[in-house]
């Protein structure tokens, strides 16, 4: 290690800091803050977008609309959504898709309007009736207490109506032949569950979830722990990790962006999915070091600090991912992205 006094932070560093907590003090690495929308431009037709799926169309639409509006073969979403939900629909283009799996990691918010009194073969409204019970005799109290072991780590099991693979097909297809198979419980997490609204037999629910949680699994299941069945009437996700519905733009003006040309206003770096790592700045040797495939050296992260961190230049522009690796008491490259073109 260089025994030389760190370098002047760049101005930008002050602009853009979020959270002091969050930082390495590291020499040759110094402090850094994420990107974030509103930083430089991302490179062309790569980015991250914040769509409200409307309700009626799948995930796969919301894509194939992007895909053909921007002309960018790469695009994907980080979450499917039912077609009778609506909300928080995060796509990927380009470079960005390679952060797919670290949204899909984040947790997710959603506002549920759950009806008592009728189960449904799927959970949702868009099942058959299967069964029907007088929900008069249920009150406000009753549901609140029901809530509490659906709270904390739970094992859920999923819907057969869904994505999840068995024997190499999708669980919705045999759903749709009238083949049941046998599904293991899942551990989840429900970070958070209240119920804000009571407008019997109908009433609302805002939950924060783990990935994998099926949230009208969650109707269904307390349906059934009140001993009256209960379906999910109407679902809007609210939040994946940093990006929420106030924050989302709606489909028609996405499509118009892209063919009008202003996209880019729209598109959040892909650095915005991984703000949960703390950051560093490294200087021009060790950025080519970097994306080279080459590790730096540096001080190991503290007790409260990140094993893997975010890397930026200088100049604010996000480079990648690095590890710690603690035999050979440096960085090594985890993902490193392509520089803007």
């Amino acid at each position: 290690m260089s025994n030389h006094s760190p370098p002047d932070i760049p101005r930008w560093i002050d602009r853009l800091e979020r959270d002091r907590s969050a930082i390495i003090p590291l020499w040759p690495v110094a402090p850094a803050a994420p990107g974030g929308h509103g930083a430089a431009p991302p490179p062309p037709k790569s980015g991250i977008l914040n769509i409200d799926k409307p309700a009626g169309r799948t995930s796969h639409d919301v894509v194939q609309a992007v895909r053909r509006a921007s002309g960018e073969r790469r695009v994907g979403h980080a979450g499917t959504l039912d077609p009778m939900a609506t909300g928080v629909l995060v796509v990927c283009l380009g470079s960005s898709t390679r952060v797919i799996e670290d949204i899909q990691a984040l947790p997710k918010s959603y506002r549920a309007r759950v009806k008592l009194g009728e189960r449904t073969s799927t959970g949702d409204a868009e099942g058959a009736v299967i069964g029907v019970q007088d929900p008069c005799g249920i009150s406000r109290p009753m549901v609140e207490a029901a809530l509490d072991r659906f709270r904390g780590r739970i094992l859920q099991v999923p819907p057969m109506v869904s994505a999840l693979r068995h024997q190499g097909k999708r669980l919705y297809e045999l759903a749709r032949q009238g083949i049941e198979v046998e599904r293991a419980p899942r551990p989840v997490t429900v970070h958070a569950l209240a119920l804000t609204a009571w407008e019997p037999p109908a009433f609302t629910l805002d939950l924060e979830v783990s990935k994998g949680t099926y949230v009208r699994a969650i109707a269904d299941d307390l349906g059934q722990a009140l001993g009256i069945g209960a379906h999910l009437v109407a679902l809007e996700r609210t939040a994946v990790g940093p990006f929420t519905i106030d924050k989302a733009e709606r489909l028609p003006r996405v499509v118009e962006a892209f063919v009008e040309g202003w996209w880019p206003a729209l598109l959040y770096p892909l650095d915005t999915a991984l703000l949960e790592y703390a950051a560093l700045v490294v200087d021009g040797d060790h950025e080519s070091a970097l994306r080279n495939g080459r590790p730096i050296e540096g001080p190991p992260p503290g007790p409260d600090t990140t094993a893997r961190v975010r890397v930026y230049n200088a100049g604010g522009q996000f480079v990648g991912l690095v590890s710690w690796d603690s035999v050979s008491s440096q960085w090594q490259p985890t993902r490193i992205f392509p520089q803007p073109r």
